[in-house]
């Protein structure tokens, strides 16, 4: 059994309003000199074999199909 994490975050130069929302607000609950906030998601997931490899592979493919829109977000893998 393998577990993966998953990060999709939109890339250099998409705009992110959500982002600049939660800058806003953490501004206005007193949390000074934060700026340039980012969101993303996160995706734990648990493959049910032992084979890195393979388990890399389906992963990258699960993020090209669904997990990540890869015409404006990066994603990165994460294996353990």
């Amino acid at each position: 059994m393998i577990k993966a994490r998953v990060v999709v975050t939109l890339k250099n130069g998409v705009l992110d309003p959500q982002g600049k929302a939660i800058e806003g607000a953490l501004g206005s609950l007193g949390f000074s000199g934060v700026g340039g906030v980012r969101q993303g998601k996160v995706f734990d997931l648990v493959i049910e074999h032992d084979d890195k490899a393979k388990a890399e592979a389906d992963l990258k493919d699960m993020c090209e199909k669904l997990l990540a829109n890869t015409v404006i977000e990066n994603y990165t893998i994460a294996l353990s």
